[in-house]
């Protein structure tokens, strides 16, 4: 049996669920303002790998979302997921973070945009049919009333950019989702299944998250 262990902290919900074959056994999960992630994540990890009745040591892979998404959380997931990985000797698989938050929409036609807050109008992006097959790669984005507007057919939007987004995005065939806000480690698990299958796997020792943008240190200007 194939027990993969999904990690996802891109955003401010710190995730964690275990699999078998592709099939969720126990998820654990918060969303907070403040991201605990840093308290939350390795008690979650403890917490069901205790409550599923088996062994770190009976874990086929780790998965773990790759961004893009918040700096300081990307950094903790990847962080333990890689030591799982140096510590049982296993692959660790990585899931794209968008595709993740698509995945929870379901939808018969049209394309996805999942969208994640990148500060004041701008965000990170992607496309996806209903097939879940990437149409556009991920990016970096400012919106405007201009943004998507050559796409006639119906896009549904998912992701924490609903609030600022609703108004400037106002084609007809223009569908929010708000109640699809963040990624989620239960998304992880079909997809994280699919690259095990494959032996799509990172190198454990040199894997990076996708930040897509530089992380920005600002200095106090104030003279001292």
């Amino acid at each position: 049996m194939n027990y993969i262990l999904n990690i996802e902290t891109a955003t401010k919900n710190c995730s964690v669920a275990l699999a078998q074959e592709g099939k969720i056994i126990l998820c654990k999960e918060i969303a907070e303002e403040g991201y605990s992630h840093a308290e939350r994540l390795h008690v979650f990890i403890e917490e069901i790998i205790q409550e599923a009745g088996i062994t770190f040591q009976d874990l086929t892979a780790i998965a773990v979302s790759q961004g893009p998404g918040s700096y300081t959380g990307l950094r903790i997931g990847v962080s333990a997921a890689k030591g799982l990985c140096f510590a049982l000797n296993i692959p660790l698989i990585a899931v794209d973070t968008l595709q993740v938050l698509a995945s929870q929409a379901t939808i018969s036609e049209g394309l996805i945009i999942p969208m994640l807050d990148a500060r004041r109008m701008e965000v990170y992006s992607a496309i996806f049919n209903s097939k879940l097959e990437k149409q556009r790669e991920v990016q970096a984005e400012v919106i405007t009333e201009n943004s998507f507007e050559s796409i006639t057919e119906p896009v549904y939007f998912v992701g924490d950019c609903a609030d600022k987004c609703q108004s400037v995005l106002v084609k007809p065939n223009f569908v929010f989702l708000p109640e699809i806000k963040y990624p989620s480690a239960k998304e992880m698990s079909t997809l994280s299944f699919a690259k095990f299958q494959q032996s799509d796997f990172v190198d454990v020792a040199y894997f990076e998250p996708y930040y897509l943008k530089d992380f920005m240190i600002t200095t106090s200007k104030k003279v001292v």
